[in-house]
């Protein structure tokens, strides 16, 4: 796709400005993208001396495509991934728990992409460097100082950069440049992207996933084939308390391999590849929502304003509606503070739902319980099968319940 420099788009336009962003992940490289294909100045600020991905597997969602279709970057990245189709659980006795089909939303294109981060990074890194915006690496921010309506970046060597017009905070949950809120959850997650051996029977278009009760969750998501790898590859993943880290390295593989085998046997062709503890990545997890997400020259995207549990998938496709969200109110007024105020009005109300829907489902799938997952295998289980409820959970795991394309005009 071919964009001009925005100005005109609706009518009001403000001129260009200098922004920083700070963070050169999906939500910094996105937004850094946007902004500066619509003519303004823009500056990433990375930590890292190289930038880089972290993690393993995420789902890419008909919202975040879309984002990334108005990139031109959508159909090289269904390409690098897995189409996915379908969404599977079972419960430790194989009774089916979880049964979704993105077919349920009747509509052209409804389905997920797996995908290792470092393809999407890839994606939109290098499309940064054909647009020859400007990255600054080893650049670890700590605060930001504000100054006449304008905004300075100071760095833990405290140098300074500056002054912005706008400063988007893409750090993440742990960003310096927002107050604490929210919690830390119970519970994350190892991670590791291995080879599929076709003998292992795992379907590439489906995320296959296996419970005991709440406590315990393996799963299986195709991911394509990421940079530099010959073949596509599988993200697998076994939730674990965070508090529990530290006995699962005292136990060793061996303990914890006969414990995924014995809740889900098809898996041993994939843990012989894990020879070491390194193999794995240990994710934790947080559940926040700024208050407050824009203030004087600064916004806030992707998980620095708002986090939750990955059971929804949504954390990448929230980012990346977020950085669109920037662009859009940039586009429409003509001060800074009235575009910031017209970005979070197009978002908050999807931030908030699927917030509240993280708080609420989390604990069905990763919590301490054994009610709520008794409930779950008994009751909720088998209703989900009829409808409403085959669409309503369509709707749910694609991010298009609340409807957030409309309002930026991506539906």
């Amino acid at each position: 796709m071919v964009y001009g420099t925005g100005y005109g788009a609706l009518g009001r336009a403000m001129m260009p400005i200098d922004i920083a962003v700070a963070g050169c992940g999906p939500a910094g490289l996105a937004a850094a993208l946007l902004l500066a294909r619509d003519g303004h100045r823009v500056t990433i600020f990375e930590r890292f001396e190289t930038p880089q991905p972290v993690g393993s597997g995420l789902m890419l969602q008909p919202t975040g495509l879309a984002v990334l279709r108005m990139l031109g970057l959508d159909r090289m990245l269904i390409e690098r991934g897995s189409q996915i189709a379908h969404l599977f659980g079972q419960n430790a006795r194989q009774r089916t728990v979880l049964d979704v089909h993105y077919a349920a939303l009747r509509r052209t294109g409804a389905f997920g992409v797996g995908i290792h981060r470092a393809s999407l990074f890839d994606a939109l890194h290098q499309a940064a460097v054909a647009a020859a915006i400007p990255i600054e690496t080893g650049r670890s921010i700590c605060e930001t100082e504000q100054s006449g309506g304008k905004r300075w970046l100071r760095f833990e060597d405290d140098s300074r950069s500056g002054p912005f017009d706008l400063v988007v905070d893409a750090l993440g949950t742990r960003t310096p440049l927002a107050p604490p809120t929210g919690r830390a959850l119970a519970y994350g997650a190892l991670w590791a992207s291995l080879d599929c051996p076709p003998e292992a029977g795992f379907r590439r278009d489906t995320l296959a996933q296996r419970y005991r009760r709440a406590s315990v969750m393996a799963g299986v998501l195709p991911i394509g084939t990421p940079p530099g790898a010959a073949s596509p590859k599988i993200a697998f993943f076994w939730s674990l308390r965070a508090d529990q880290l530290a006995a699962w390295q005292g136990a060793g593989l061996d303990a914890w391999k006969s414990d995924v085998t014995a809740l889900w046997p098809a898996t041993a062709a994939l843990l012989d590849q894990i020879d070491r503890p390194e193999r794995l990545t240990f994710a934790a997890y947080a559940h926040r929502t700024l208050p407050r997400p824009a203030e004087t020259a600064l916004i806030h995207i992707g998980d620095a304003w708002h986090s939750a549990s990955p059971q929804l998938g949504q954390g990448a496709n929230m980012a990346l509606l977020d950085a669109y969200g920037v662009s859009l109110g940039l586009r429409a007024e003509r001060s800074v503070a009235d575009a910031l105020a017209h970005a979070v009005s197009l978002r908050r109300r999807h931030v908030h739902l699927y917030q509240r829907m993280s708080g609420l489902f989390t604990p069905v799938y990763q919590s301490d319980s054994h009610v709520i997952p008794f409930v779950r295998d008994t009751i909720v289980g088998p209703m989900s099968k009829l409808w409403p409820a085959t669409w309503i959970q369509a709707a749910m795991v694609s991010g298009l319940i609340g409807g957030p394309l409309r309002p930026l005009g991506l539906a």
